[in-house]
């Protein structure tokens, strides 16, 4: 079991030491998708100008185009969708990349001349968002709030780092920051956890590999907490699969529509 963790963490922490020409090559302010109609399946949907845009907020590592499977699904629905990408791969401080976020909502509402947006949030993203929400008034700017594998209150697989000789998450601040017990996520939970009139729901998996204990993505006082093989027991989604599922996909349809969530377990 330990050899196992041992390897586990090796992956980790070689995803987290990108080469800084990598980080350095990446659009730290996230990429615009341009508004208009999508194709799919033959017919042509166009985007619905009255529903709000959508901001897909990657995660730790996660460059802009891992996204957009998630982000051509929500075109096809006829959404306006962005991606964006956190600055410097999200590496540093995640209250700096909320600073960040905030005024990327700023200039996508100022684009489209929208009052709020939905927030689809995979992973740190979804720990970024909700700092933006909770302290930089993002409660008044976002509708819908959906995380993907967000480790809301922490990971073992970060504080497992000290155990294996690597240190504090080898100085790397945003992994430090999702340990448990953080300060920061002390910060971030203490009180109401999902505050304003903001639509809060959260996707997790059994088998993600980075979020343990599983349960920890989940938000207390009044969010939707779904969790995918409660309702498909037979669906195996990974940490990063979870943008590429089409059942999780369901969920997120029907989370930023105001619809009862009843994933469908045969999406493709």
């Amino acid at each position: 079991m330990l050899l196992r963790k041992i390897i586990t963490v090796s992956c980790v922490v070689a995803a987290l030491l990108v080469p800084a020409t990598a980080a350095q090559a990446a659009t730290p302010t996230g990429s615009a998708t341009p508004t208009g109609s999508a194709t799919t399946a033959g017919r042509t949907v166009t985007a619905t100008a009255s529903a709000n845009p959508v901001i897909v907020v990657g995660g730790l590592i996660g460059v802009s185009i891992a996204y957009e499977p998630i982000a051509a699904r929500l075109r096809a629905d006829g959404r306006r969708v962005w991606i964006y990408q956190l600055p410097g791969l999200g590496v540093g401080d995640i209250r700096d990349s909320a600073r960040a976020l905030s005024s990327y909502v700023d200039q996508v509402r100022a684009a489209t001349g929208a009052t709020k947006v939905d927030l689809v949030t995979h992973s740190e993203g979804g720990l970024v968002s909700r700092w933006y929400v909770k302290f930089l008034g993002g409660a008044d700017r976002v509708a819908h709030y959906v995380s993907l594998g967000t480790p809301q209150q922490g990971t073992y697989v970060a504080n497992i780092l000290n155990v294996v000789g690597l240190g504090s998450c080898a100085g790397i601040v945003a992994c430090q920051q999702m340990s448990i017990g953080s300060s920061f996520l002390t910060d971030l939970n203490d009180g109401d956890e999902t505050p304003g009139a903001v639509r809060w729901t959260t996707v997790r998996t059994w088998q993600d590999e980075l979020v343990r204990p599983v349960d920890n993505a989940v938000l207390a006082d009044g969010a939707t907490n779904v969790l995918v093989q409660g309702w498909c027991p037979l669906r195996v989604v990974g940490h990063l699969g979870l943008v590429l599922d089409g059942t999780t996909y369901t969920v997120v349809r029907q989370a930023l529509a105001d619809a009862a969530i009843r994933p469908d377990c045969f999406a493709l």
